[in-house]
């Protein structure tokens, strides 16, 4: 009797004036048979000569040979070109994005790759209510909270606030907020990663973590009591920890995750020291998601000078968490 097939792993589209779609074909050609897949999206968007085949549904992934990209077909409205992106098409790219969860969350595929979308592009097209690809997937999945967190072989880091302007960022930050983000990101640190008992720094948010007050009082008046709180309750959380000592090697091997304040705070880091395998990967949502850490690169696209590598790298870990979600 024969096996049956693993459950693929789904890709959205993405931008597809972006990089997108050079990538996806990247990433196939590397990555052969040793990851089940299909894309969603518009095959007239993929790089001249690309070697495709539709498919029906998901499953009929595992008979197109693996060096050809499986394509579940969506149109869209407009024709495309590279590093022009067009605001009619908007609507097609979140389709296809909820079209992904979908095909997840009824069982058809493991986990969803989601490739670069660009959110200026989808608000200008199609009044995209969201700050980013993290707050969609939240509203999609019924999630009640979701939590980006940015993963690589040197390190992982957490944004307990994510895109919002730096001056909102006080505001936002709050007990609720900064105690959820780190409860979903210990569990599933201990659910989908393997870790039993996950070590969390978190940063300060001011210079110096306050330095006692005199450089800001949120560390003093809440976050180091929070700290002390969730530790007392069995996480190993410490901190809060000053910044711009929290990332360097001696500092990042006593933890396995920083829990940082704001998008730059948690992002520069880890694309600093390893921009090409950074994926990011959202936890808190019942489904496994991951993406390349990098956007959609308007400025190379359609050149050949996109590199696939983070990807590759985000493909292996949806297929690596989704074969044991």
């Amino acid at each position: 009797m024969t096996a049956p097939a693993a459950r693929p792993v789904a890709i959205t589209c993405g931008e597809p004036a972006g990089i997108g779609p050079e990538i996806v074909m990247g990433a196939r050609a590397a990555l052969g048979a040793e990851i089940p897949l299909f894309w969603i999206g518009d095959p007239a968007h993929l790089p001249p000569g690309s070697d495709w085949q539709a498919i029906d549904a998901p499953a009929a992934a595992a008979d197109v040979d693996a060096h050809v990209l499986p394509v579940l077909a969506h149109p869209f409205p407009k024709a495309v070109t590279p590093g022009a992106p067009e605001p009619d098409n908007a609507a097609a790219v979140m389709e296809v994005i909820a079209r992904g969860v979908a095909l997840v969350m009824e069982g058809a595929a493991c986990a969803l790759c989601t490739a670069p979308i660009h959110k200026k592009v989808l608000k200008d097209g199609a009044a995209f209510p969201y700050p980013g690809h993290t707050e969609f997937l939240e509203a999609l999945t019924g999630a009640p909270r979701a939590v980006m967190m940015l993963a690589s072989p040197h390190m992982r880091v957490v944004p307990a606030t994510i895109h919002i302007a730096l001056q909102e960022v006080p505001d936002a930050l709050t007990p609720a907020l900064l105690r959820d983000t780190i409860r979903i990101t210990a569990a599933d640190l201990k659910a989908r990663f393997g870790l039993p008992h996950p070590r969390i720094a978190v940063a300060g948010l001011n210079p110096h973590a306050g330095e006692g007050g005199t450089m800001g009082r949120q560390e003093a008046d809440w976050i180091a009591r929070l700290v002390a709180e969730m530790a007392a309750e069995g996480l190993d959380v410490t901190g809060p920890w000053p910044g711009d000592t929290l990332f360097h090697a001696a500092a990042r091997a006593r933890y396995d995750v920083a829990v940082a304040m704001y998008h730059d705070q948690a992002l520069i880091p880890i694309k600093t020291l390893d921009f090409d395998r950074g994926v990011n990967v959202t936890l808190g949502l019942p489904i496994v998601r991951t993406s390349p850490d990098h956007g959609t690169a308007f400025d190379i696209a359609g050149t050949g000078q996109a590199n696939p590598t983070s990807m590759i790298e985000a493909l292996r870990l949806a297929w690596t968490m989704g074969r044991s979600a």
